[in-house]
Formats: C-alpha cells, sequence, structure tokens
C-alpha cells in the first residue's frame, strides 16, 4: 500500500512512524526544509518538501498511484483542498483532518461536496473519550471490547494483595484472567508464568467483564462514583469547547477556566449551558473561588501539558473524585500512570489508532495504542480467510510480543490457553508490541474486507521514488 502523508507535525510525524511499521510505503511532504530534514534522520520514508496544493508536485509524484492521501496540516480549509486534489488526480481515498467547530456541522456536505472518504477530528474525539472515560465507575485505564464483555484494565501491582513478589503462575484468583503486560519503570515488557511481579509495577489485566470487575474490588483506594454533576475545564480550546457544549447538553453543570479574553467572549455566546471563568487556571486562589473541592471531575486541557498534570494532581488533592489530563508530548507518558492522575488522554494517539483502524479494514473493530504507541491492543473479528483458523494458538507460531488475550465464541469469553482455537466469526482481543506489528498481517490477514479494502487489488506499484 502507498500512502501520502501531508503535513509533518506531531500527528503526521505520528502516522508516518505507525503506518510505515506495517509494510506501507510512506512519502510524507512538508513545506519546511527543517521539518524535511529532521525526517530524513528519523524516519524510514520518502520525504518531499513542498506544499500538498500544488498540483505539479502531485503530478510528479504519480498520485493516481497512491492508495491514500492523509491531509493533516494546521489548516482545515488546506486540507480539504489537499484531498479532493488528490482525489481528482487518481488517488484512491482520502482523509482529511478538520477541526473548525463550524465545520464540524457540516462533516457530511463537505465530504460530499469536496469527494472525502473520511474526515478527522483530534479534539473532538478526545473530547468523547474523556466524556466516556467520566461515566465509567473505574479510574484506572479501561478498554473494553466484544460490547463490553471483554475487557483490559490496569492495577498498581502494591494495591492488590498477594501479587508483589509473587511468580505469576503462582497467583491466585484471577480466574477468567491474563496479565498480558507489565509496565516497568515506563517500559512495556512480556510476563510469562515465571516472571515475578515487583512493587512499582503496573499490570495490565485482560478477561470478562465481571472477573475483572470482582478484582478491581480489591483495589485499595475509594472508586470514584459514575454520577458526575459538576465538573470544571481547564482551558477554552477546542478540546474545551468540544466538552463544554456536549457536556451542557447532558444536563452537566460545567464551569470553563480561560485566560484569554477574546476567546472567553467567543464561548460565553455559543455555550449556553456553561460558565465561562476568564482567569488563570493555574492560580489556586481563583479555583477555591470556584469552589474546585466540590467538583466531580476536573479535566485540564490547556495547550501546556505541565499546566493540564500539575492542576490535576492539585484538584486530586483537595478532594476531586475524577481527574483528566490532556498530553501530547511522548516524553511524560511512561511516567504518568505514576503520578495519580486518573487518566491522561493523547489526541495524537487517539486519532493515530483511528487511522490505522480505517487502513486495516472493518474486521479490526478498534485499534488502542498503549504507552505512547510501545504496544497496540487490537479487537478482531476471525475470518476463514486468516491462515490462524481453525488451529490451536500452541500451533499458530505467534513470537514473542504477540499475545492473544481473550476470545468471544457465540457470546461466552474464553481466556485463552495453548489449546484454544479460534473459528470464524469470534471476536478477538490481541496484544501486540510495536516492534512485532508487521506480523498482524501475516497471521491476522488486515486489511481484507475493510473500508480500504480493495486498495491493495488496485495498487498499481511503488512508483518511482526511493526511500530516503
Amino acid at each position: 500500500m502507498k500512502v501520502l502523508i501531508v503535513g509533518a507535525g506531531k500527528l503526521g510525524y505520528k502516522l508516518a512512524e505507525s503506518l510505515s511499521s506495517r509494510n506501507v510505503q510512506i512519502t510524507i511532504m512538508d513545506s519546511s526544509y527543517e521539518v524535511s530534514e529532521r525526517l530524513n534522520d528519523q524516519l524510514d520514508v520518502l520525504v518531499v518538501t513542498a506544499s500538498g496544493i500544488q498540483v505539479d508536485v502531485l503530478k510528479e509524484l504519480d498520485i493516481h498511484t497512491y492508495d491514500l492521501t492523509i491531509a493533516v496540516t494546521e489548516s482545515d480549509e488546506t486540507n480539504i483542498i489537499i484531498c479532493s486534489f488528490s482525489k481528482k488526480l487518481g488517488c484512491k481515498r482520502a482523509i482529511a483532518r478538520v477541526r473548525n467547530p463550524e465545520y464540524a456541522q457540516n462533516i457530511g456536505f463537505v465530504k460530499s461536496t469536496m469527494d472525502i472518504d473520511y474526515i478527522i477530528n483530534p479534539e473532538l474525539d478526545t473530547a468523547k473519550e474523556i466524556i466516556r472515560y467520566l461515566f465509567r465507575s473505574s479510574s484506572f485505564y479501561w478498554a473494553d471490547f466484544a460490547d463490553g464483555r471483554i475487557v483490559m484494565t490496569d492495577f498498581f501491582a502494591r494495591n492488590l494483595p498477594g501479587f508483589v513478589g509473587n511468580k505469576i503462575m503462582d497467583l491466585e484468583n484471577i480466574n477468567n484472567m491474563l496479565i498480558t503486560s507489565i509496565n516497568r519503570n515506563g517500559e512495556i515488557i512480556i510476563p510469562d508464568g515465571s516472571s515475578t511481579i515487583l512493587e512499582h509495577d503496573i499490570v495490565y489485566v485482560i478477561g470478562e467483564k465481571d472477573s475483572i470487575s470482582q478484582l478491581a474490588q480489591r483495589y485499595k483506594v475509594s472508586l470514584p462514583t459514575k454520577y458526575i454533576r459538576k465538573v470544571m475545564i481547564l482551558g477554552g480550546g477546542r478540546i474545551g469547547y468540544y466538552l463544554g457544549k456536549r457536556l451542557g447538553e447532558m444536563g452537566i453543570s460545567v464551569k470553563i477556566i480561560e485566560k484569554d479574553r477574546e476567546r472567553c467572549d467567543y464561548l460565553s455566546e455559543e455555550l449556553s449551558n456553561a460558565l465561562v471563568i476568564c482567569g488563570d487556571g493555574t492560580d489556586i486562589n481563583l479555583l477555591k473561588e470556584e469552589d474546585i473541592s466540590s467538583m466531580d471531575a476536573f479535566i485540564g486541557v490547556t495547550g501546556f501539558d505541565e499546566e493540564n498534570l500539575l492542576m490535576t494532581l492539585m484538584a486530586k488533592q483537595v478532594g476531586v473524585k475524577k481527574t483528566i489530563a490532556k498530553v501530547s508530548k511522548p516524553s511524560y507518558v511512561k511516567i504518568i500512570e505514576n503520578l495519580g492522575v486518573d487518566i491522561a488522554l493523547s489526541p495524537i494517539d487517539i486519532t493515530s489508532s483511528e487511522i490505522v483502524k480505517l487502513v486495516r479494514g472493518e474486521r479490526f473493530l478498534s485499534v488502542s495504542l498503549l504507552l505512547g504507541g510501545q504496544a497496540e491492543i487490537n479487537e478482531i473479528v476471525a475470518d476463514s480467510r486468516m491462515p490462524i483458523i481453525g488451529k490451536r494458538i500452541s500451533e499458530m507460531g505467534l513470537p514473542k510480543g504477540v499475545i492473544i488475550g481473550a476470545i468471544e465464541h457465540k457470546g461466552k469469553v474464553i481466556v485463552p490457553n495453548g489449546n484454544s482455537v479460534i473459528h470464524d466469526g469470534d471476536k478477538f482481543v490481541v496484544f501486540c508490541m510495536s516492534s512485532k506489528l508487521s506480523v498482524l498481517d501475516t497471521f491476522f490477514g488486515y486489511n481484507r474486507g475493510g473500508v480500504f479494502s480493495e486498495l491493495r487489488n488496485h495498487s498499481k506499484g511503488f512508483g518511482k521514488h526511493h526511500n530516503a
């Protein structure tokens, strides 16, 4: 598959990094020579220094031989035009990043008029994910699969009785559950039965929902209530806007703290169900005046990771039950789970996961990045054409770093062992280290039957260019 990514910001870089490890030939385009030089040094992709709206450059690239164009420049309008031009010149599919709330209300019209296959909005998707976390009964990492019957979550080992100092094979009361990985000092490791769990480990456990819930009851902190009535949002940017709008429509009492006067005026006009406070959200006295301790949730979504993390930690200390921070810097990902913030979400990871899922096809129901992309969790629907169908897991030859964590067969959740077999139509969850992503194609046949499934069949080759 050939993919053109236009825009080498954080999202463009992440996409190039993620897709290039999946047997996808990547061309990345940016108008900055400085950015292009950095990409040449760091990624094994073809780098083009140019503007994506230059038709002659697209023609020179033989854009008609490409399967997909992804436009993620800073300008919504530029992304829309790039995708439209690419499609007109013969590229088979196009994805545009469009973030302006005014466009968000007319996505269908924009897609049909400009011939764009899919539009992504990282800020809106992040707001949706934050709301999903708000109304869960657990404050941990939590991903559900098979319509909620299979759950993967994480726990601090020191808070689980009988875990620290013991080998996994000797643990009791983990029936219908599997430890897929361990976060040790910010690094993901794949354990086996002989692995010993250490005091500061964070263990990722997958299994039947009821079993996971029973394990969670042993967690040595009070679980927050799922009833959220009052929310304070630090930052009135796009994510703050989408959160304020959606939570207000749900009848939640919302306060947004934003220090830019012009932005406050805009929010006040657009969000009739939210109270907008114009002030410095890092001013503790201001937050106390706004009664932060009475809030059910505090969400930090400014453009500064440090502010988001610091103030969510402060909110936690004054008794706020749920605290959520937006982070963008990969360097923070490894330490977040040890800080005490309930959850930290990255718009880059959320959007990258969504695009990877689209590229792979409809058999991949969900893709989640773990610890900034060190690993992935994929939910897949088994297809008779997959080479693993009908084989025992012990006979599949899966490499170390790839684990089938759970199977749903005819509505029943199975935590597999070496004798377990995956049948056509089963849903199963695969944990995969980033270094092993290329094997997903070999074992699970991605891109079959999905929204981009025809891309391989119609591809005309890799063109005339060489990787940088």
